[in-house]
This record gives C-alpha cells, structure tokens and sequence, in this order.
C-alpha cells in the first residue's frame, strides 16, 4: 500500500508504449496518472478491473462495448470490469485512472 505518494516519488511506467504515473494504491484501488501523446492507441481489451477516469487535458475517442465518445478536460468515464473498450489520443494530455482492484501490472 502507498497512502500517500508526494509527485516527485510517483512510480514511472511505461506500459505498452504508454507513459504513466502509479500513484496511490490502496488495498481495493489504485490511481495512475496517465501521460498520453497524439497517437497512442490502446487497442479492443478487457480487464477484469472496474476502471474510472477523469480527463485533465487532451483530447480523446473512448469505445466501451459498441458506444463511441469524444471526451476533453473535464470530462469523465467508469467502465465496468470485463468490459471491452478501446481508447485512441486525438491530442495530447494527461488522465487520471482509478482502478479497482488495483492493477498489478501497473505497479
């Protein structure tokens, strides 16, 4: 568990060409800050984590199921577990990700 993560002692990933920071991870959740560039691309996939988001800047078309969005700053989303979804980057920018349970693979 990480309670309290300070931003100069974020964990740096790199995950499938993806940058991100692993934040604090609790015993049921996880957040990551997720540093996305024009391009990046994460491709139909399902995780059995719930995983909730909000969009800080950037610009991005977010798939769940056979539903398609548009999401800037401000903007929001929650996809259950299991669920198919893709995810391109129009613009560059930043997202914060909540995952529960937490994802092993991002730590």
């Amino acid at each position: 568990m990480k309670t309290v993560v300070k931003k100069e002692d974020a964990v740096k990933k790199v995950f499938k060409g993806v940058s991100l920071d692993s934040l604090a991870v609790g015993e049921k959740s996880q957040v990551a800050k997720m540093n996305y560039v024009t391009g990046d691309y994460a491709s139909p996939h399902q995780h059995p984590h719930e995983q909730s988001g909000y969009v800080i800047s950037g610009k991005y078309k977010l798939v769940i199921g056979n539903k398609e969005y548009e999401l800037v700053a401000g903007d929001s989303y929650s996809i259950p577990g299991n669920q198919i979804h893709s995810f391109r980057v129009i613009e560059t920018g930043e997202v914060v990700d909540v995952f529960t349970p937490p994802r092993q693979d991002y730590l």
